[in-house]
């Protein structure tokens, strides 16, 4: 892995692939693909994530994970990098999670309203797919991170 922006970028084109199959694939059509967009849900997520990185002091760490491969890092470095990936990792599930709970505290506020059970039942799984796809892009960086420290190791030992 190289450059693992390409990566991240073959990534997007894969899921968007992915979900474009299974849109256009099925008898819904295009108004499908808004029953996978909740913006409260994802900025949940993102209000864990990000400054849960910032309050940690890895958000610099987090950013740099981006041009391992481009950039040279010290071993040190590398591993500061990593760590910071796996916060972000654990974040977002975190995150998820909390808005997994919420969503689900909501449903059973309105367990007497049967007909709007089914459209709250999927906008509190929608979260769960976020972090999905969050992890989906956070896994590549951890492993180029993982990569370039054993080749760092590698060096060293000869």
């Amino acid at each position: 892995m190289k450059n693992i922006r390409m990566v991240l970028l073959g990534q997007l084109i894969l899921l968007i692939l992915v979900f474009a199959i299974l849109i256009f694939g099925s008898s819904f059509g295009i108004s499908a693909a808004l029953w996978f967009v909740d913006l409260p849900s994802f900025i949940l997520i993102i209000m864990i994530l990000i400054p849960g990185l910032i309050i940690m002091r890895e958000w610099k760490d987090f950013l740099k994970a981006f041009s391992v491969g481009i950039r040279k890092y010290r071993l040190l470095e590398l591993k500061n990098i990593i760590e910071a990936v796996d916060a972000a990792q654990k974040l977002t599930v975190f995150g998820a999670l909390l808005a997994i709970i919420v969503s689900a505290i909501m449903i059973l506020g309105q367990i007497n309203n049967l007909e709007v059970i089914g459209p709250n039942l999927a906008v509190c799984m929608i979260s769960g797919l976020y972090a999905v796809i969050i992890e989906f892009f956070l896994l590549p960086l951890r492993l180029n991170a993982e990569r370039k420290m054993n080749e760092e190791m590698d060096l060293e030992d000869e």
